[in-house]
């Protein structure tokens, strides 16, 4: 016992020097110790700076300046006004005082405790009532919550920018008729901007989500260690209307509109697991978006932008690999891995509230909203600069557009007196038959010249030309794409509140 003590103390020495050591700038390199990519190299630093340590406890500070003060504005007279300006004046943790925090979480084994005891060394008026009443969950869950409606924020911008900007490109290109897929074979005709239109639809369906749940989000607020206020009534000497008082003054000085109704150790984890499910839909309608842009890509119809400099291969240096694109389906398939985990988190609370949630939250919870930042971010970027190829699409449209027109030969005949099932059956055959040509002989699509070859086809030869115009085919896309994205359209109104934002917001740059 005496020989893990005598080690102890040699740990908390290493540490302590370790401190004089970072104020003398020689601490260890960034380069030496793991650094997770997504603050590194994919997510925009006001998200990093969002969940960064100094981020998280500073607002514990806020949150033990907001109790104390709250509780002396209901009667609590042992807190002095010099304790709160004391507290007021260093409400940013500085490096050293993560350093003392260290030192203390070692000797303590407690991350809250010693971020008490750093706090009080700055303020020593506040020392003795830093954390009055409260659990640890009052800092840790509330700051959870703070740092969650805040980042909710960041990723609602963002989002009404790519769909501002699939917007933009929707209409640009309502009117160019594209090949259309179902089980990805060639379906009827749709136009470039109608299928756009559905990516906008889909984020905004993302974006009404994540407003919903950031709205309808709570405070945990000040609720004692299992959720029955036993601490705050004993403060106010059992007067319950204080406990809900003190309650209230959080959530106004916090921005909140009440606490859950009720609350264990914890808020309940069920509010992750809810607003993970919301955030998780950026990514599968990102994953969709991106997917379809590589399989444009592929057929050399609309690529993602491409710089001047950039290399598709380091081997191959003819391509133009959808990397951006690529890089938004990889980040896209991790954010939709975690809601499992707040499921299976939430699920394995017991009773009250168990500790195995605390190590899988700290990584989850940010990761999340990083994820959600990075892919926004390539999406922006792809959204603000795809590039389309007009005559390509043609070409594809032209290859397939006799076959498509078949539908609309049979109701012309049957218009002229012709039986459908004949019809049918000859278009069929002949259908085939050029299909044959092209994919077992490789020759072009000469289903039109079988046609004019076949007699039984004579009443409708006059009109066949007119019919190969690819734009009789997109039914009323352009019209869905103005309802949806032009001026004063769905999307135009629903994109009211951001308009600030979108008038003065720039394309995201990627770092790589």
């Amino acid at each position: 016992m005496a020989d893990n003590q005598k080690e102890l103390e040699l740990q908390i020495q290493e540490l302590q020097q370790q401190l004089e050591q970072m104020k003398a700038n020689r601490g260890p390199s960034v380069y030496d110790s793991y650094q997770t990519t997504l603050t590194s190299r994919y997510c925009s630093p006001e998200m990093s700076k969002l969940f960064s340590q100094r981020s998280r406890h500073s607002t514990w500070r806020k949150l033990w300046l907001i109790l104390a003060e709250s509780e002396k504005e209901l009667g609590i007279d042992t807190i002095t006004s010099e304790a709160l300006e004391q507290m007021r004046s260093h409400l940013e943790v500085t490096d050293e005082d993560f350093e003392v925090a260290r030192v203390e979480e070692k000797r303590r084994r407690h991350d809250v405790m010693a971020h008490v005891h750093a706090f009080g060394e700055v303020a020593p008026a506040a020392a003795g009532i830093i954390h009055y009443g409260a659990t640890s969950c009052y800092v840790t869950d509330n700051t959870e919550l703070i740092l969650m409606k805040d980042a909710m924020d960041l990723l609602l911008r963002k989002l009404a920018k790519v769909i501002w900007n699939i917007s933009k490109f929707a209409t640009q290109w309502k009117d160019l008729p594209t090949l259309a897929y179902t089980h990805l074979q060639p379906a009827q005709l749709i136009t470039v901007g109608k299928r756009a239109a559905e990516w906008a639809h889909n984020l905004q369906m993302d974006l009404e989500r994540i407003e919903y749940e950031r709205n309808a989000l709570k405070f945990r607020g000040a609720q004692g260690t299992t959720g029955t206020h036993a601490s705050f009534l004993e403060i106010f000497g059992g007067d319950g209307a204080k406990c809900d008082e003190l309650n209230k003054l959080l959530c106004k000085k916090t921005g909140f509109p009440s606490c859950y109704d009720i609350s264990t150790q914890t808020y309940t984890r069920k509010v992750d697991l809810v607003i993970s499910n919301a955030v998780s839909g950026i990514a599968s309608s990102a994953q969709k978006i991106a997917q379809d842009i590589r399989h444009l890509a592929n057929w050399k119809e609309i690529e993602e932008p491409f710089e001047k400099d950039q290399i598709g291969s380091s081997a191959m240096a003819y391509k133009r690999n959808p990397m951006r694109s690529e890089r938004i389906c990889s980040l896209s398939r991790e954010l939709m891995s975690k809601p499992v985990n707040f499921a299976n988190t939430f699920a394995d609370q017991w009773m009250e509230r168990t500790l195995d949630d605390s190590a899988i939250r700290r990584m989850d919870i940010p990761e999340m909203f990083l994820l959600a930042d990075a892919i926004l971010m390539g999406l922006d970027n792809v959204s603000s600069g795809l590039v389309v190829y007009p005559k390509r699409i043609d070409a594809r449209v032209q290859e397939e557009l006799p076959f498509m027109i078949t539908e609309s030969i049979i109701m012309k005949l049957v218009a002229k007196g012709v039986s459908r099932q004949e019809a049918h059956e000859e278009i069929r055959v002949l259908s085939h038959q050029a299909g044959s040509a092209v994919k077992d002989e490789g020759k072009p699509n000469d289903l039109v010249a079988r046609i004019k070859a076949t007699e039984f086809f004579k009443p409708i030869w006059e009109e066949l030309d007119t019919m190969l115009e690819s734009g009789l085919y997109t039914g009323r896309s352009v019209e869905i794409v103005e309802r949806f994205c032009g001026e004063g359209g769905v999307l135009d109104q629903r994109l009211k509140d951001y308009k600030g934002f979108l008038e003065k917001a720039t394309t995201a740059e990627l770092n790589v």
